[in-house]
């Protein structure tokens, strides 16, 4: 008979092996459900992974989409990465990404017509303090109450989309919609769209305020003293609190920091390949930043990897749809696989496989 039995310490091998590894089953788990679904799995796994980046038709437009994809995967997966090092676990970022569009939205809107250069910057800062607010509310009844972060958070997506369904009919409706939901579009205000930087390229600034995050994100955890405290809180709760770490002051600071940065996202979104607050706008980057923050190890480099890599599978998967008329549901599915996959691989991290002898059976 064969067990599990737990390692003296993590293995560094399964431990960078794993992402690959579950890369690799969802590409052959993702070919039988592609396969059950009529469509030919190599022609399904190659349109995904490769024809966005190659195909001589499509490389040219899905290029520059591959870095407006994965631009707010990676925003909110960073803020969220630093929480989970902390143990501290945010699963309501997507509300956060609603609630910093909305505020972002609604700070530029107030000047509309003005061209003035201030708009913009007052818009990314009234989008980080939005998310900066929501995460709040998990964060003080955590500290104050005892609460589960993960449950607030979570419920709070909900009430989010709520708030951004009446802003879309309601104040930040625009006047000149003749009584269509949704707001005026940004890409038709010079002064508040966020437009790309270099034509053709899909660099606009969220994409430049993510790489900004990473390198961020990997000097605070690996050169300040701020990083350490997180991450010995994540890893030694007690030693934490010996040492005299704030749980308080982590469980606001890390909270505080994921949810400026989804904010962010959804303003940079919204100002951008959005274009417009409408009903429909939440697209679920926020729960997919999960997918994109494990998959990455936590790690800030291995975050920008991933982020890419899901960005692919989201461009790649339009294609599949458009090209092999797979259902959409199915991509979300494979998607899923991912973590699905990196998770139940991610086992052999802390624990390897050991022989039971008939004697110990006995």
């Amino acid at each position: 008979m064969i067990r599990l039995e737990k390692r003296p310490q993590p293995s560094r091998f399964w431990s960078s092996f794993s992402p690959l590894l579950a890369v690799i089953m969802t590409m052959i788990f993702g070919g039988l459900l592609f396969a059950f679904l009529g469509a030919d799995p190599f022609e399904a796994i190659r349109t995904i992974f490769w024809d966005p980046l190659f195909h001589p038709n499509f490389a040219a437009y899905s290029r520059p989409q591959l870095l407006v994809k994965a631009g707010p995967l990676i925003l909110i997966a960073i803020g969220l990465s630093i929480g989970f090092k902390a143990g501290i676990w945010n699963i309501g970022a997507e509300g956060q990404y609603i609630m910093g569009a909305i505020c972002g939205a609604a700070a530029g809107l107030a000047f509309y017509p003005s061209e003035s250069v201030l708009i913009f910057p007052l818009m990314i800062i009234a989008g980080g303090l939005g998310g900066w607010v929501w995460s709040m509310i998990p964060a003080l009844l955590k500290t104050r109450f005892g609460t589960n972060e993960i449950l607030v958070s979570l419920m709070l997506v909900y009430v989010a989309e709520n708030i951004l369904a009446s802003m879309s009919s309601g104040l930040l409706r625009n006047p000149d919609g003749m009584g269509f939901p949704g707001s005026r579009n940004f890409k038709e205000w010079d002064a508040a769209h966020n437009a790309e930087i270099f034509t053709g390229t899909g660099m606009h600034w969220g994409v430049v305020f993510a790489f900004i995050a990473v390198i961020g994100a990997y000097v605070m955890l690996s050169r300040h003293i701020m990083g350490y405290n997180i991450r010995l809180t994540g890893e030694a709760p007690r030693a934490a609190r010996f040492a005299g770490v704030s749980p308080t002051r982590i469980v606001i600071l890390c909270l505080g920091i994921s949810g400026a940065l989804a904010g962010m996202a959804g303003l940079f979104e919204v100002t951008g390949p959005a274009g417009q607050i409408s009903i429909d706008f939440n697209s679920g980057y926020g729960f997919t930043a999960i997918i994109v923050a494990f998959l990455g190890r936590l790690n800030p480099i291995g975050i920008l990897l991933a982020g890419l890599l899901m960005a692919l599978t989201y461009i790649g998967g339009e294609l599949a749809q458009l090209m092999l008329g797979v259902p959409g549901a199915s991509i979300q599915l494979f998607q899923g696989m991912l973590l699905f996959f990196l998770l139940a691989t991610d086992v052999f991290t802390n624990f390897r496989i050991a022989r039971t002898t008939k004697k110990e059976t006995a």
